[in-house]
Parts: C-alpha cells; structure tokens; sequence
C-alpha cells in the first residue's frame, strides 16, 4: 500500500480537499498583484522643471509659467530635465513675456540651460501620485525605479531559498503563516514608507515572503491531493495567477494612489494569515520527518471532516511506515546539485535549460515591466497582456501532446523572440501594431513558461529532480532581477532593450534544440539512465507517461510567475 492509498482511503477527493485547495488558492490571485505591482506604483507621469522661485509667486497661468521657463525638445513637448538658467522675459521674436512663437531650448537665442535645481512639476491627470513623483526618481534618479524592481525580484530569490531549505526542515503550514504574515507586515510598510530606501527594503520582505507563500502553498495542495487530479487542479491554480492579472488592473483603476493601492494587495494577507491556521500540515512532509504520531492524526482528522471517520480509525502508525518506505528511501540519498553537473549529459542538459528558464523568465518581466512605452493605456494593456496567458497555455498544452515537448519549447521560445525583435522596426506612433505584436511576444513567453515546468521534470531523473527544478526556478529568478535593468541602456542606444529581449528566446531556443525529447519516454529514475538516453542506449523499461505526468505534475503546481 503506497502513500496515495491512504490519501485515498480517508477520501482523496473529498470536502477536505475542495475547502482546502480553495483557501489556498485565493492567495494565489493576489500573487500577481505584488509580482506586477511596479507598473502602477512606479508609473511615470508627465513632467517638467518647476519655475524659478521668483515666477512661482507671480500671477502668470501654468501654461505661460512653462513658456518662460522650460524649452521644447525636438518633438515640441516640455524638455523634462532642463530649463532656462532664467526666465525667458523676451522671446526670441522680440515680444516681451508669454506670447512667443514657443522655440524649442535653442532657439536661435543661445539660452543658457540649467538642471531642474527646485524640483520638478508633475501632470497627475492618470493617477494622484506614485513613487516616481513621491520621491522624485526621474531625469539623473531614473534609475533608482528599476532597482525598486530588481530589489524586490532579489526578495524572491532569497525567499526561495530560505523559504525553500527551511519548510523542508520545520514544515509547510507554519512557513506558509510566517510568509502570509511577512507579506501583509512587509506591505502594509511599504505602503507607509517615509523615503525610497525603506520603501526598497520593505519590498523585498515582500519579494522574500511571496515565494515563501508561493512554495509552501503549492506543496501542501500538492501532498493532499491524489495524482489523478494532479493535472486538473494545476490547470485551475495556474489560471488563478492569470486571473490575479486582470484583478490588479481592476484594483488599480479604481485606486490611483500608489500608497492605497499597495495597501489594497497587502491587507488580505491579513486574512489570508488568519486562514492558514485552519490548514493541516502534510502528513505526507510529517512522516518523512519521523512524526508518524501527527502524520495518522492528521489523516483520522482529514477522514472525518470527509465523512469517513471509520475508515479513518482504521489507520495505523505501522501501515503508514509501510507506505512510506519507497518515499523515505529516496530521502536517505545523499545527491546535490553539483551533480548536475557531473556528468557530460547531465551537464549538458542542465546548461540549455538553465538557458531556456533564464530567458523565458528574463523577456517575460521585460515585456510585462514597462507597459508605458507602448503607448498605450496601461490599466487596458494589463488586462490585455494577462487574459493571453489563458490561450497561450491552452495552445502549448495540446502541442505538448501532439508535436513534442521540445518543438513546443523551442518554438515558443523563438517565436516570441522574433516577435520582439520585428516590434523594433514598427514606428513608435504605430500603437496598434506595436502592442499586437508585444501581446504576442507575451503569449510566446508564458507558453514557454508552461512546458519548461513540465519538460524540465520529466528530463531529471527521480533521485535528483528536486535540486534540477530549483536550480532551473533560481535561473528563472537571476533572469528575472536583470530584466528592469536592462531598461536602463535605453538611455544609450534606444532599441538595445528590445535587441537583447528578442536575442535572448532565440538563443535559448537554439539551446532548446540540444535537448532530448520525452513524449511517451520512460521517465528517468537515476543519472545513469540520463546517460544511457544520452549516449543513444535505450531504456528497458516500458513507456511511463502516466507517471511522467504524476511526477512531474507537482513541479507544475509551483510556479510563481
């Protein structure tokens, strides 16, 4: 009797588990809210210098105030980082005050330019404030909005990894309170920060508190559920992020201060916290961790809340053991992840996936972190670029199926390439194509996020599959903290952002090429059967798509996006 026929005999797909995958997936929707956050909070409103400090007393109207004060760039719109060392009194067409003919810094009268040395002035038509105009993060600051992002992106890497090591030691259900009070406290500060370096720091405790919410959240779905509905219910918590897309753009329309609005996504985790008491631990986690005692108690409780108290009095510490002795062998190996390097195909093998997570993750943030360059209203373009994941997943799932694992992957990945690469030809006032061609590139991009979970764990043997998957999740997020700051070399040379998004996919996707494929192959249990695959042996062992799809299927459940 394995694990799963316990789960089943106390009732596998029972009220237990309906309520139970159901408060854990809730906090998935806000999820996106935090990871995305930084399009609204940071958006960049219109501005210009103040006026000098003798004109900021006069009786003169804004418009005029700008004309003496501010030149025109070469588009006819207010420079945004200069003004005139002094008021313009007399234009250059001899007039004396406003009334000019509005030349650009030039002009043909030689005037002196200086820095904005008394602040700038802000157009907060769209929004109320933000940080950009809460601390003044434009013009020589500009980059301090990237680094916001790369800070909390640098929050979800840590998290991972402590998160991670530390719910493997002390258990998934009070990681998952820790993480859910971390996120609402870390939020409700960031919130009420008094200057950007707080604001930072506070961000990745979010960033730290969000993968930790994000593993333990997935893993304790995972443990009390059979595998029959592993896939049915991965589908439904992956659209859950999809849908914590649409949720923040419907948020932050509605609340168009930054300080509200990351109030608004961080006070259910309040409630969220509060909700993470009721959750059993994983009996599963609990007997693999020498505390059989718990594990049984935990199932009789599960059976009775299932209506099947007696079958569940029936379970014993020694049947449980039992059960668990193929799961607590595999846990005595002493495997690390300098072993996937080892070997000439193991190694090979990890360095294009590692490719292809970096990428993936690194165009995906590229692409969903800088919605206001399309032009575009970003609250549309939000909801935009998040309903595509839903065809997009439903698009790569049956390709996965029919072509293959690694043309799907490879074809993901180049297409979105391709796609961003031909939207540096498209002129800026072309918006419509523009943003067609970026929603595709997006689509592309989270596709490719669907099959490298579910390819990647099928291409790791079983003795080592875990460390593979973290390692490939640590790629994704290293591609994920250097995304915003490539932003920053659109500075320099305006299309090299936009090169180095599309250059990346295609390279990966090349990478991709050099992967074996694993639709209806057995799936690997040692490093030896990797090499053996390598070299061109074949396994002995019948085809396992079922267990593929069993084994695999719990990686699937934890993306974070």
């Amino acid at each position: 009797m394995a694990f799963g026929d316990l789960l089943e005999q106390v009732g596998g797909t029972g009220r237990f588990q309906i309520v139970h995958v159901t408060l854990l997936s809730i906090p998935v929707l806000m999820m996106a809210s935090h990871n995305l956050l930084q399009n609204f909070v940071a958006a960049v409103p219109p501005h210009f210098c103040s006026a000098h400090a003798n004109l900021s007393r006069s009786r003169l109207s804004p418009e005029e105030t700008l004309l003496l004060t501010v030149p025109l760039d070469i588009k006819g719109n207010p420079e945004r980082c200069q003004r005139y060392a002094a008021p313009r009194w007399y234009l250059p067409n001899g007039t004396s005050g406003p009334g000019g003919n509005g030349t650009g810094a030039g002009g043909g009268s030689g005037a002196d330019l200086q820095g904005c040395t008394d602040g700038w002035s802000y157009n907060m038509t769209e929004m109320t404030s933000t940080i950009i105009s809460e601390w003044d993060l434009v013009c020589d600051q500009r980059s301090l909005k990237q680094m916001a992002q790369t800070i909390y992106m640098g929050g979800v890497l840590v998290g991972a990894l402590f998160f991670g090591s530390m719910s493997d030691r002390y258990g998934r259900r009070i990681l998952l309170i820790i993480s859910n009070l971390l996120m609402a406290v870390a939020g409700t500060c960031a919130a009420f920060s008094p200057s950007f370096p707080l604001y930072c720091l506070f961000r990745f405790g979010c960033g730290m508190a969000l993968s930790g919410t994000g593993l333990n959240t997935f893993s304790l779905i995972v443990e009390w559920i059979p595998t029959r509905i592993r896939t049915g219910v991965g589908t439904i918590t992956g659209y859950c992020y999809t849908v914590g897309q649409l949720l923040l753009a419907l948020i932050a329309y509605f609340i168009r201060d930054w300080r509200w609005l990351t109030l608004a996504v961080s006070l259910p985790y309040y409630v969220f916290f509060l909700i993470a008491w009721w959750f059993h631990e994983s009996s599963r986690w609990l007997a693999l961790s020498n505390k059989p005692e718990r594990a049984i108690k935990n199932l009789k409780s599960v059976a009775k809340f299932n209506g099947r108290h007696e079958e569940g009095e029936k379970l014993t510490v020694d049947m449980l053991q039992e059960s668990m002795k193929k799961e607590m062998s595999s846990v005595q190996g002493s495997y690390t992840v300098l072993d996937l390097f080892r070997t000439p195909t193991m190694r090979k093998m990890t360095v294009c996936l590692s490719a292809v997570w970096l990428s993936t993750s690194f165009a995906y943030y590229g692409l969903s972190m800088d919605l206001q360059k399309f032009g575009v209203d970003i609250y549309l373009i939000q909801v935009i670029f998040g309903a595509v994941d839903i065809p997009a997943k439903v698009i790569v799932t049956v390709s996965m199926s029919l072509m293959g694992r690694r043309p799907s992957q490879m074809g993901a990945l180049i297409l979105a390439g391709i796609t961003i690469l031909i939207n540096l030809l498209v002129p800026y006032d072309k918006q419509m194509a523009r943003t067609c061609l970026a929603v595709m590139g997006k689509g592309c991009l989270a596709a490719s996020f669907n099959c490298c979970y579910l390819y990647s764990g099928e291409l790791y043997p079983t003795i080592i599959r875990q460390n593979g998957m973290g390692w490939a999740s640590m790629m994704a997020r290293v591609g994920a903290m250097v995304a915003p700051m490539v932003l920053l070399t659109a500075d320099y040379i305006p299309w090299l952002p936009g090169l180095i998004y599309g250059g990346a996919p295609i390279l990966s996707g090349v990478a991709a090429m050099f992967l074996p494929e694993t639709l209806g192959s057995p799936l690997p249990d040692t490093i030896q059967d990797v090499e053996d695959r390598g070299s061109g042996r074949s396994s002995k062992k019948p085809p396992k798509e079922t267990m593929i799809l069993q084994d695999t299927e719990a990686n699937l459940l934890k993306r974070v996006a």
